[in-house]
C-alpha cells in the first residue's frame, strides 16, 4: 500500500477491497508518466492497469523507484486480456452470460474469480467511454469465446463491435484524457484540470513537490475545450494563435459524433483559458477561427 501511494497522486489508502481508483503517475517535475487504474485485492496486493502502449516503460519505472520497499512487482500482461462491454445495456447483455447478479457491482468496483460463460474473469463496472459498462480481464486463449459469446448473446440488443477510432471519440466527448494527447511527461494533472486526483495532502509521492509549487504559484498552461466557429477540423499537434502569437497547440480535436459540432481540447497559455475567448486554429495555411468553451461536452450518468 504504502509502494503504491508513493507512485501515485491519488490516495490507496481510501480503497477497500474490490474497489477501484483512478490515478496518475507523475514524474519529479510533475508530469504524467501514465494514468491507470488500481485494483486493490487487498492492503497488501494490488493490480495496476496502465495504458497498453507504456506498460514497458511504466513497468520499468516502477522498478526503477522500488528503492527499499520491500514489495514484489510482477508484469503479468501476458497472463491478461481484456474485454470492455460498454453501453445502456451492457449489463442487461452481460446479465445473460453469468450467475452472479451484476447490479451487486457498483461503479469503480469489481469482483474476481466471475464465471462468464464458464470461464473465470475479474469483472469491473469501469470504462474508457463515459458511459455504464464493465471490462473483463481473462487468459488470452478465453478471449475469441468471449467476444462471440457477447456478440451473440447481445445479438437483440443491438450489441456491435467498435474499433479504437470510435472509442476514442467517446472518450473525448466524455472528457477522458489520453496518454500522448491530452498528458505526457511534460504536462501535469494540475494543468490539464484532473487536480482532484491529485492529494496534495498525503504522504510524499513522486512529484509532490514540483506539483504543491505549482499549486501555489498557479499553473501557467490549461486545457480548454474549444468549438470551431470555422468550416474545417482541428487536429492533435495543430497550432493556437492569438494575435498572430503561438499560445499553445490543439491535443485531439473530432467532428463531435454525438453533439454534431467541430470541437477539441487545446492546452493554452493560462491568459487566454477563459470562457468565450476568441483563439485562432492554424490548420494548413489558414487560421480557422475558435471560441473556448467548457470541456465537459457530454456527460452520462454511471450507475453508482
Amino acid at each position: 500500500e504504502t509502494f503504491v501511494n508513493y507512485l501515485i497522486t491519488n490516495d490507496v489508502k481510501t480503497l477497500e477491497d474490490n474497489d477501484v481508483l483512478y490515478t496518475f503517475m507523475c514524474n519529479e517535475t510533475g508530469g504524467v508518466v501514465d494514468d491507470l487504474l488500481v485494483y486493490r485485492f487487498s492492503k497488501e496486493e494490488y493490480f495496476l492497469v496502465v495504458n497498453a502502449s507504456n506498460m514497458e516503460k511504466d513497468y520499468k519505472w516502477m522498478l526503477d523507484n522500488k528503492g527499499n520497499y520491500d514489495v514484489e512487482l510482477n508484469n503479468i500482461s501476458d497472463e491478461f486480456g481484456q474485454l470492455a462491454l460498454q453501453g445502456p445495456k451492457a449489463q442487461e447483455i452481460l446479465q445473460k452470460l453469468v450467475s452472479i447478479d451484476l447490479s451487486e457491482i457498483g461503479f469503480f468496483k469489481f469482483k474476481r474469480n466471475v464465471e462468464v460463460k464458464g470461464k473465470k474473469c475479474l469483472v469491473s463496472r469501469t470504462g474508457y467511454t463515459g458511459e455504464d459498462g464493465f471490462e473483463i480481464y481473462t487468459e488470452p486463449k478465453n478471449l475469441v469465446e468471449l467476444w462471440r459469446a457477447i456478440l451473440e448473446e447481445g445479438k437483440d440488443l443491438e450489441v456491435e463491435p467498435i474499433g479504437l477510432g470510435a472509442r476514442d471519440t467517446l472518450r473525448f466527448e466524455a472528457t477522458l484524457p489520453l496518454y500522448g494527447n491530452e498528458m505526457d511527461a511534460t504536462i501535469t494533472p494540475l494543468e490539464m484540470g484532473f487536480g482532484f486526483f491529485v492529494k496534495l495532502n498525503k504522504d510524499n509521492f513522486i512529484g509532490r513537490d514540483a506539483l504543491v509549487k505549482q499549486k501555489s504559484d498557479g499553473v501557467k498552461r490549461k486545457l480548454v475545450g474549444f468549438e470551431l466557429l470555422d468550416k474545417g477540423i482541428a487536429r492533435h499537434g495543430y497550432r493556437v494563435i492569438v494575435d498572430g502569437k503561438d499560445i499553445g497547440h490543439v491535443t485531439t480535436g473530432y467532428m463531435s459524433p454525438t453533439l454534431k459540432k467541430n470541437i477539441g481540447f487545446a492546452l493554452i497559455d493560462e491568459k487566454y483559458s477563459a470562457l468565450g475567448n476568441e483563439i485562432f486554429i492554424k490548420v494548413r495555411n489558414r487560421e480557422l477561427k475558435a471560441v473556448v468553451i467548457n470541456k465537459k461536452f457530454y456527460s452520462k450518468k454511471t450507475q453508482k
